[in-house]
């Protein structure tokens, strides 16, 4: 869920009214939203960077409201949509209506053919004539890393341009170049650089090294040249300072070239909706004409509404209420969408700022959200159930007491780990590992899906060495496993560790522990039909001190003395014995 930081006097002064902070959490509430936090400039810093950070001048003392927002209300993440979105609820204002201008020709956009290599859609807007203070220049910028983290998937889908139209000339071109071919002065650089050169430059940058892998390893890069070749951006990196907006800017061409047309119609959308507000014109959009490669163009944005129609009955019946027609379109009519009444149908039109409205039950959701949740008479259910506990977690808590009974410490590791914990540091190949592997990891501790609860208990353990021996900790939890024959193409699958750790490896103490949990899963040790060792290899426990825990002749586990390779890789330096099964098989 995105959370949004504005200024609480700016954020009153729009609104119209002064709240307290207990006033405006109850507006937010009842506007389906939360308001995290009180805090200011100041104290962010301090809690991301250290007391230093806030020390430093030119800091805010004002007062910001930190407001989470549902990951669907793209309308919401900025200043302009949030207060538009709150006075129509609390019936100050109607709802606004976007108008078009028409297009001109020599703002058009033109898609060569090579863009189908890399990125293959754009759209584009202009606004004309707007005017920008510092609070709403400010706000335009960070709706656009909002979208972009949040929509665009870091980039991924959409990467969104702004330039400054009266430095460029229309029409423009999108093109995909090789590498060598572009050159261009980037956003704030001082000389014009190659695209290879940027990509260098970059890679140690902050914020923008987290999107040169989307187009490092193509072939061609893409670029947005004007009539006269200037560069205007090589999206989805950066920006050309040729064309950069300012506060002194008064028309703004936008462009979102996209993997993904859907989203970058949503996207441009969004930003010329919640900015055409400052337009001479106000909510006045100039249309663009954007040429596919084969020479048919389309009209970008189209800002057309989408009509839906809903039963009253079935409204009151889904929701749980008791409202006339009329209460009901008074109640979607607070959510932004005009809203009509007749013969029992409510006509609903939904703006271009509404494209999380995709379906009849999302007008629902708003007009229980409208109506208010705790004004929803509560009701009996109409259906005799009998709740129960799942029987994994049923299982999950009783051999959490057992083990907890028998000496051992629970402990709760992380999910996702290192390709390394699972992989080389057990004397493992990855490419043998049936991990599922994170596409785009944060970092580097986070690469795999976890495949053994062991790793996590043996870095628990480094991270524990001056505790006194022996040291006894379990975990159960789920793993990971690719699974063709899935759905999704991995499997869930719960197990229990136990690992000790002492001055001799003790074997015996999870062998003991593993004969306690057969004995109260009644589970004798008999070959065939109760549980049974079996000696076997592998390089991550000591050789012929490791055997395979077997369920009626199938495997569900291992024993053993973990390897000193192993312990060595976790920086142990104590011997450890472990034990590590599937527990789904005794449900």
């Amino acid at each position: 869920m995105p959370t949004i930081s504005v200024n609480r006097d700016s954020l009153f002064t729009a609104l119209g009214k002064t709240y307290t902070d207990d006033e405006f959490q109850n507006l937010c509430f009842e506007f389906g939203l939360e308001l995290d936090e009180v805090t200011t400039e100041k104290q962010m810093l301090i809690k991301e960077q250290g007391d230093q950070a806030g020390s430093s001048s030119g800091v805010s003392e004002d007062v910001l409201y930190r407001i989470d927002i549902p990951a669907n209300r793209y309308d919401l993440l900025c200043l302009e949509g949030l207060v538009n979105g709150l006075l129509v609820f609390m019936g100050k204002k109607s709802p606004p209506k976007y108008n078009l201008d028409k297009y001109e020709d020599c703002y058009s956009l033109h898609l060569t053919p090579s863009t189908g290599q890399i990125r293959p859609y754009a759209v584009a807007a202009v606004l004309k004539n707007i005017t920008f203070t510092k609070e709403s220049y400010d706000s335009f910028i960070d709706l656009q890393d909002k979208l972009h983290q949040n929509i665009c998937r870091k980039r991924t889908l959409v990467a969104i341009g702004t330039h400054d139209l009266d430095t460029i000339k229309g029409p423009f071109v999108y093109d995909a170049l090789p590498p060598s071919e572009i050159k261009f002065k980037a956003l704030n650089q001082q000389k014009e650089m190659t695209a290879p050169e940027l990509m260098e430059l970059y890679s140690n940058h902050a914020q923008l090294k987290q999107y040169l892998g989307i187009i490092r390893d193509s072939p061609v890069y893409p670029v947005i040249k004007d009539k006269n070749g200037v560069v205007l951006s090589m999206p989805p990196i950066i920006n050309g300072d040729h064309s950069k907006i300012t506060l002194n800017t008064k028309n703004v061409f936008i462009e979102c070239t996209a993997t993904d047309l859907t989203k970058a119609i949503v996207v441009l959308d969004t930003i010329v909706c919640m900015f055409s507000g400052y337009c001479e014109k106000p909510y006045t959009v100039q249309q663009c004409k954007v040429f596919a490669p084969d020479g048919t163009y389309q009209l970008y944005p189209a800002l057309k509404p989408r009509q839906e129609t809903i039963h009253v009955d079935k409204a009151n019946s889904y929701i749980g209420i008791d409202v006339d027609g009329n209460k009901i379109a008074e109640l979607i009519n607070r959510m932004c969408m005009p809203t009509v009444h007749e013969d029992s149908l409510l006509t609903v039109q939904v703006p271009p700022t509404r494209h999380d409205v995709i379906h009849a039950c999302d007008i629902y959701e708003d007009i229980a959200i409208a109506f208010g949740y705790n004004n929803i008479p509560r009701r009996e259910s109409r259906v005799v159930t009998c709740g129960a506990q799942n029987r994994i977690n049923k299982l999950t808590e009783q051999l959490r007491n057992e083990c907890a009974h028998a000496g051992y410490t629970e402990a709760l590791t992380f999910t996702l780990c290192s390709r390394e914990d699972v992989a080389t540091k057990l004397g493992r190949d990855i490419k043998d590992v049936p991990a599922a592997h994170i596409s785009n990891p944060k970092t580097l501790e986070f690469q795999v899906v976890r495949t053994l609860l062991l790793p996590g208990l043996l870095k628990t353990l480094a991270a524990n060495k001056k505790m006194p021996l022996p040291l006894k900790i379990f975990e159960i939890g789920d793993v990971v496993l690719k699974d063709e024959a899935a759905e999704t193409g991995a499997k869930n699958e719960r197990r229990l560790c136990a690992l000790y750790c002492g001055r001799a490896a003790g074997f015996q103490y999870v062998h003991g522990l593993l004969d306690r949990v057969m004995a109260l899963l009644s589970t004798p040790y008999t070959p065939n039909t109760g549980y049974s060792l079996k000696q076997a290899e592998d390089p991550a426990y000591f050789p012929g001190r490791c055997a395979e825990v077997l369920l009626q002749a199938k495997v569900i586990g291992k024993i053993g003395v973990i390897h000193p390779n192993v312990l060595t890789a976790f920086e142990l330096t104590n011997p450890c014995s472990a034990v590590e099964i599937n527990i789904e098989p005794f449900l």
